[in-house]
């Protein structure tokens, strides 16, 4: 509640402020967020992993007087060698979902998630993950469907936020099997262009 009383306030203080991308940890979860024009991208890798992704969780915030759209392809990779990866649609991704990803897979991604979600203060979702997948249960569908389409709910979906909204969701970047390792998330959202240095996927042991 805190946090939603001053962010009017943090959101006028960092238009004023030049650009600069803040790092922190939350519930084993390393962050990087940067805000231009009142948009703020926010972003952690999470070590949860399907074949064939990688997997990022994303929150955008709407800080600015203006709409605007966001969805999945806003987000690219650069790896050092120069190879770029486009993230996955949300169709393609929940198609994937539903026919590829074990049922431990599933369970493994949407607890991840909810972890970094719920234990992350500055998540600050009007209509995100939760609201999705509220309505994903509460759909009527089989028992036998309802792990898909919790996991789903989790994908990042073509979203217009109005000013003051904001939206939170996984997404997906195709790998062939190799995690991303250090380059550039790229993210061209909000009338601006937000460019995050990266470490690449921490290291899992697996």
């Amino acid at each position: 509640m805190i946090m939603m009383r001053f962010r009017p306030l943090l959101w006028f203080i960092a238009g004023l402020l030049p650009a600069q991308i803040i790092d922190f940890e939350s519930n084993g979860l390393h962050y990087k967020t940067l805000t231009k024009s009142g948009v703020t991208v926010m972003f952690a890798y999470l070590p949860a992993h399907l074949k064939e992704y990688s997997i990022v969780q994303v929150s955008i915030s709407n800080g600015s007087p203006i709409p605007w759209m966001v969805k999945p392809e806003d987000f690219s990779y650069k790896r050092q060698d120069g190879t770029v990866s486009q993230a996955a649609s949300a169709l393609a991704v929940v198609n994937s979902l539903l026919a590829k990803a074990s049922r431990h897979d599933v369970v493994k991604l949407v607890t991840t998630y909810e972890a970094g979600l719920y234990g992350n203060t500055n998540f600050q979702s009007t209509n995100g993950y939760e609201t999705r997948r509220q309505s994903a249960l509460a759909d009527g569908v089989s028992a036998r469907l309802k792990a898909g389409a919790a996991a789903s709910a989790i994908a990042f979906v073509p979203t217009k936020l109005n000013s003051g909204e904001s939206t939170d969701g996984a997404v997906f970047f195709p790998n062939s099997n190799k995690p991303l390792g250090p380059g550039t998330m790229f993210v061209h959202t909000g009338g601006e262009f937000f460019e995050f240095a990266s470490e690449g996927e921490p290291n899992t042991g697996k």
